[in-house]
């Protein structure tokens, strides 16, 4: 049988590249709807209805717009962009932090799928905050840099412009005020006291990031170690696919860089362990467009399904 599957935002960078996933799959068949009625709202809804799961890929209030519009009560959202992470009622689109994250996308109706920058910081902070190694309160301060496909194809577009500005030659920190709208779930779904202090970083490379969260292991309860947290991170992340616990670098290594690109078109994550006995670095390397988007939306449509979590992704 079948799976219907309607993309709503299906010119975006995240429909499109969910789109592109879908050719390959026997077991999907693709709702399409015409180019000229992608915003007329009662041919958007009655794809959505006519769906087993519809993809939101689209602005937040557009999201909200047509998460509200599915009326049959068998239809299972999927929702792309910010607007409902951490609303109630949605299960946040992470099965890999706890067995609860895994049921609540298999068995919910709604799912949202976690932003590029919230999923690097989440897969640190969330297991060391709920193994009490670190507390909610801890003054987290993170650190980001990511391609220019994460910003969506106005800004794809600036960057590919062979008379853009000098500026954008060079990687730029922006959202510069703290109010960057990965924030809420970064905060809510570890169970910070209050939001941490973010710099994300923007550069002139398609795809690919790294999100780095440094600590003192002053504070950190027991595992103060570099080799200490690799073995806390290899047994929490046990049996994951999509997660891997990188070995520990030690000194003398020949290429002790980390690059933001490495993972471009791979569709897990992996996670780093630097630093001292004193001072540590942890770093999410992943693709902004893979784990961070399109391959994280279809990873929770698959189990949604009942299928193999990496079913038609890159592994």
């Amino acid at each position: 049988m079948k799976h219907k599957i309607f993309i709503d935002g299906s010119e975006g960078t995240t429909g499109l590249k969910i789109y592109e996933r879908f050719r390959s799959r026997a077991d999907i068949e693709l709702i399409d709807i015409a180019p000229e009625l992608r915003k007329d709202p009662a041919e958007r809804k009655k794809k959505i209805n006519e769906s087993d799961i519809t993809f939101l890929c689209l602005p937040d209030d557009a999201a909200r717009e047509s998460a509200a519009m599915a009326e049959n009560p068998n239809v299972r959202i999927i929702d792309a962009s910010t607007a409902h992470r951490t609303a109630e009622g949605w299960s946040y689109g992470f099965p890999e932090l706890s067995n609860d994250h895994f049921e609540a996308i298999r068995t919910g109706k709604r799912i949202a799928v976690p932003g590029c920058h919230a999923t690097g910081f989440i897969a640190l902070a969330y297991p060391l905050i709920k193994s009490h190694i670190l507390s909610a309160d801890y003054p987290f301060t993170i650190g980001s840099v990511s391609g220019y496909s994460g910003a969506g194809k106005k800004m794809i577009a600036e960057y590919e412009n062979d008379s853009r500005k000098p500026q954008y030659d060079a990687p730029r920190l922006y959202a510069l005020g703290q109010q960057h709208k990965h924030l809420p779930e970064m905060q809510k779904i570890p169970g910070l006291s209050s939001p941490p202090i973010f710099t994300p970083m923007i550069a002139d490379y398609y795809a690919g990031m790294i999100v780095s969260l440094p600590l003192y292991t002053k504070y950190l309860n027991d595992k103060s170690s570099p080799h200490k947290l690799e073995e806390f991170f290899t047994d929490y992340y046990a049996g994951q696919k999509f997660i891997n616990i990188m070995p520990v670098y030690e000194d003398g290594v020949s290429d002790p860089f980390l690059c933001c690109n490495e993972c471009a078109g791979w569709d897990g994550l992996k996670i780093f362990i630097t630093g001292n006995e004193n001072r540590i670095v942890l770093s999410a390397q992943f693709d902004n467009l893979g784990k961070g988007a399109s391959g994280a939306a279809i990873q929770c449509m698959n189990i949604a399904l009942g299928c193999e979590a990496d079913t038609g992704l890159v592994l």
